[in-house]
C-alpha cells in the first residue's frame, strides 16, 4: 500500500512545487506601484536632456536615464501645443479634438467672451482670500490616469496633483482627484477649490504658514555657476531677453527683494528657479502627510514644475537664465528621487518625466545670425481681414483671432444670410498674403485637407464647439510675440520634441529613437497599473518599456 502511495505522493510534491513556482512568476508580474508620480517640466525641449548634462548631477536627470527608459523621440501630435492642452494629452491619451482643451483660453460663442480652461465661476476659493480659487476640470471632457486608478479600485487610491500653475495642477489630476493644489499670487499660499474640499488639510496649512515663497524671494538671485561657465548660452547681456520691471539690463544678479514690488509682489517667485523649490517642498510634503504609497492600493501624485516655463518665456531658450534654471531644476529631481527610494523605495515607485510642449529660440536672435524666421503681428492680420470683410459685407465679421484661429461671426452670417464658407475661404486667403504664414485652411475643408503631418496636428487639435472658424499656421520659427524670450504653439519639432523618461523598480534600462505620440503615455501607465485606460484615450501602449 505505501510503495503504492509513493509516486503519487512524489507527482503530488512536484505539481505543488510547480504551481508555487508559477504563483510566484504570477506575482512577480502583477507587481503594481505603490505610488506613480507624474512629473511634467513646462516648457522643456527634449535636446535640453544633453544640452546642459555636462552641469546636471548624478541623480536627477542623469539618474533617470542612466536607470530607466528613455523614449527619444517623444512627439507632440496636435496643435497648439500649450499648456492646458499639453498636460490634458498627458494624462488623458486624447487630443484636444477629443478632451476639448484646445487652448489655454479660448472663445466662447455661446457668452461672446473669452474662457480659461479650468475656470469655474461657481467654485470658491479655499486657501486664500482671492478668486484664483475658482477653478475646477469640468471643461476637461474626458477622464484621466487618476480618473480611471480611482474607478479601477472603488475609490480607495489617492490622486493628487500639484504645480504653480492652476491648470497644470487641475487637468492632469482629473474629475475623482483627492486635491489640486496650486499658487496664489497675493499670498504665496498653495489653494485649492471648493470643487475638491471645503477647508485646506491642516498640514498644509501648516506648510502655507512657513512663508516659503517669501524667504525664497528674501535674497538675489544669483547664478549658480561662474557667468564664464555657461557655455551652452549667450552672452549674460544681450537684446534678446526682457528684463524684469525696474531691471536696466537681464543680467546676475536679479536683486529679487527689490524687484518684487513692481513684479507681482510674492508672484514673483514663478518667474525664478525658486518657484520649482517650492513645488518640489510641497511635493514632498504632500507625499508625507498625505501617506501616498503607503497602503495597498496604488496612489498618484501628478507634479508639474513651472518656473521653467516662465523663464523660458522671459529669457528664452538661449539664456543664462534658463540654463540656471535647469541646472537648480536638476538638484530638485535629485532631492525628489532621493526621498522617494528612501521613503517608500524605487522598487515600489513609477516615475515619468516628460513636458507639455518645446519652445522657439527666439526669432530676431535667429534673423540676425541669417537664419529664416520672423514675426506676424496678430492685431494687424485681424485688422486687415475685418476691413476687406466690412468693405464687402457691410460688417467686421470677425470677432477674433486667437490661437491663430480667425472666430467669425456666426448671428451676422445668419441675419445677412451670407455663405459661411464663403467667408471662410476669403478670410484663409487674406492671412495666405501675410508673410510668415505657412497655410490657412477653412474649418469646412478640414476633412477634405490633405493628411501631411501639419494639417493631421491641425485636425487632432480641432473641436468644433470651441475651435476656430479659419486655423492659421506660422512658417517654420516665425513667432506671434514680443521681440524678447520666446514662445511655443507650433507643430515643429522645436515644439512638439520633448523628453520622456520611465524610471521605477519594474522598468528596464534602455532607449528607443522610435517616434512616439505623446497620447501613448496614458495607455502605457495604465497598462503598467493593469487598470483600463481613460475613457477617452487614442493612443496605444509603448510596447519597448518593459519590465526587468
Amino acid at each position: 500500500m505505501i510503495k503504492r502511495l509513493l509516486p503519487a505522493l512524489f507527482l503530488l510534491a512536484i505539481l505543488s512545487s510547480c504551481t508555487d513556482e508559477h504563483n510566484k512568476e504570477d506575482n512577480k508580474n502583477e507587481h503594481r506601484p505603490k505610488l506613480v508620480v507624474g512629473i511634467v517640466i513646462d516648457q522643456m525641449r527634449y535636446d535640453y536632456l544633453y544640452k546642459y548634462a555636462k552641469k546636471y548631477g548624478k541623480g536627477g536627470f542623469r539618474r533617470l536615464m542612466k536607470e530607466g527608459f528613455s523614449f527619444d523621440d517623444a512627439q507632440y501630435n496636435y496643435v497648439p501645443t500649450f499648456t492646458g492642452p499639453g498636460h490634458t494629452s498627458i494624462y488623458t491619451g486624447s487630443t484636444p479634438c477629443m478632451s476639448g482643451i484646445v487652448a489655454n483660453d479660448w472663445y466662447d460663442r455661446q457668452s461672446g467672451k473669452m474662457v480659461y480652461c479650468v475656470q469655474d465661476d461657481s467654485m470658491k476659493t479655499i486657501g486664500a482670500p482671492t478668486r484664483e480659487g475658482q477653478m475646477s476640470p469640468r471643461r476637461e471632457l474626458v477622464s484621466t490616469i487618476g480618473d480611471a486608478l480611482k474607478l479601477s479600485d472603488g475609490g480607495k487610491s489617492k490622486v493628487i496633483g500639484i504645480s504653480q500653475k492652476d491648470r497644470a495642477a487641475i487637468l492632469p489630476a482629473g474629475h475623482r482627484a483627492d486635491a489640486a493644489y496650486w499658487l496664489d499670487d497675493s499670498t504665496g499660499n498653495f489653494i485649492t477649490s471648493t470643487y475638491y474640499m471645503k477647508a485646506l488639510p491642516d498640514w498644509v496649512t501648516k506648510f502655507n504658514n512657513r512663508q516659503l515663497a517669501k524667504a525664497y524671494l528674501s535674497k538675489p538671485w544669483y547664478a549658480t555657476l561662474n557667468l564664464s561657465a555657461y557655455t551652452e548660452s549667450m552672452p549674460d547681456d544681450n537684446p534678446y531677453e526682457k528684463p524684469y520691471k525696474t531691471e536696466s539690463a537681464p543680467i546676475f544678479p536679479h536683486n529679487l527683494p527689490v524687484l518684487m514690488e513692481k513684479n507681482g509682489g510674492l508672484g514673483l517667485i514663478k518667474a525664478t528657479p525658486f518657484g520649482d523649490d517650492l513645488t518640489k517642498d510641497f511635493a514632498i510634503a504632500t507625499i508625507k502627510n498625505d501617506s501616498l504609497g503607503q497602503h495597498d492600493e496604488t496612489d498618484m501624485l501628478t507634479i508639474s514644475f513651472s518656473s521653467t516655463d516662465y523663464v523660458g518665456h522671459q529669457f528664452g531658450t538661449e539664456s543664462i537664465e534658463l540654463e540656471d534654471t535647469y541646472i537648480r531644476m536638476d538638484k530638485d529631481l535629485d532631492t525628489l528621487l532621493t526621498f522617494l527610494d528612501k521613503y517608500i523605495g524605487k522598487k515600489n515607485v513609477l516615475v515619468f518625466l516628460t513636458a507639455d510642449h518645446g519652445a522657439a529660440v527666439n526669432a530676431q536672435y535667429l534673423m540676425d545670425r541669417g537664419v529664416p524666421a520672423g514675426y506676424v503681428d496678430e492685431k494687424a492680420l485681424l485688422r486687415k481681414v475685418n476691413t476687406y470683410l466690412a468693405d464687402k459685407y457691410g460688417d467686421s465679421i470677425a470677432l477674433e483671432f486667437v490661437n491663430q484661429q480667425f472666430y467669425l461671426n456666426d448671428k451676422t452670417i445668419a441675419e445677412k444670410k451670407l455663405d459661411k464658407g464663403l467667408i471662410e475661404t476669403e478670410v484663409a486667403n487674406i492671412a495666405l498674403q501675410c508673410t510668415g504664414i505657412e497655410r490657412a485652411i477653412p474649418a469646412y475643408k478640414l476633412d477634405e485637407v490633405n493628411k501631411d503631418m501639419i494639417n493631421r496636428k491641425i485636425v487632432n487639435g480641432y473641436y468644433p464647439i470651441r475651435s476656430g472658424d479659419v486655423i492659421v499656421n506660422l512658417s517654420p520659427n516665425w513667432l506671434i510675440y514680443a521681440k524678447t524670450g520666446t514662445t511655443h504653439g507650433a507643430p515643429y519639432d522645436y515644439d512638439a520634441h520633448v523628453p520622456l523618461l520611465l524610471w521605477g523598480g519594474e522598468i528596464k534600462h534602455g532607449a528607443t529613437p522610435k517616434e512616439e505620440a505623446i497620447t501613448n503615455i496614458a495607455p502605457t501607465i495604465c497598462w503598467l497599473l493593469h487598470i483600463p485606460n481613460p475613457d477617452g484615450c487614442m493612443g496605444q501602449v509603448m510596447g519597448e518599456v518593459g519590465k526587468k
